[in-house]
Formats: C-alpha cells, structure tokens, sequence
C-alpha cells in the first residue's frame, strides 16, 4: 500500500508559479512510477506528466508546451510539478498517482495509487 498526501496548490494569477508536491508512504518509493493528473468541473480527469521510479524517464500532457516539469526526491519520498505561465484553464484539482515498476502510464488506469488532490485555481 502506498498512501499519497499533496500540496502546495492554491490561488495564483495567469503567468503566475506554482510548485506541487506529493509525499508517498512507505519504504519503496523508488519503485514506483510516479504521475500528476487534474480534473477540473465537468471534465474528465486528464494526465498531466509522468516520471519513471528511476527518474530517467519523464513524459507530459500535449497541453503542458514546456510550461510544466515533474521532478523527484527519492530520499524525500516526493514528486514535485513545477508549473510556470498558468493560465485560467489550468485551473483543476491536481492529483498524484503511483504504479509500480514498468514504464510510466498516461492513463488514468495506469495507476494503483492516488492521493485526494490539490486546488490550484487561476485567475485572469
């Protein structure tokens, strides 16, 4: 079992910064494949960036045009989504997920694990 806990989201303006970060559980971290996805009202939860359990594999949303990077912290038990240039439809709950070992999915059944997500709200 794997329990995810987020945070750093919150209000920011368009062009503004944030740094998510989601803390895992447990003493394996290292292998799991780590990922960021949001939900915003009315929408399918859509992926946003993946990282593989070694870090040296990272893939992103279409949407995310260099805007976003997923990083990890395996001595920290984290994965971070530093987000930079928000714009108004980035405005979601953002949630990390974990699977174990593999290549990193962009799908939502891709992953085991979930954490109940961060707020990130921005406005124009």
């Amino acid at each position: 079992q794997v329990q995810l806990v987020e945070s750093g989201g919150g209000l920011v303006q368009a062009g503004g910064s944030l740094r998510l970060s989601c803390v895992a559980s447990g003493r394996t971290f290292s292998t799991y494949n780590m990922a960021w996805f949001r939900q915003a009202p009315g929408k399918e939860r859509e992926f946003v960036a993946a990282i593989r359990w070694s870090g040296g594999f990272t893939v992103y949303g279409e949407f995310v045009k260099g805007r976003f990077t997923i990083s990890r912290d395996n001595a920290k038990n984290t994965v971070y989504l530093q987000m930079n240039s928000l714009k108004p439809e980035d405005t979601a709950v953002y949630s990390c997920a974990a699977d174990q070992w593999g290549s990193p999915s962009t799908t939502v059944g891709g992953y085991d694990y979930w954490g109940q997500g961060t707020q990130v709200t921005v406005s124009s």
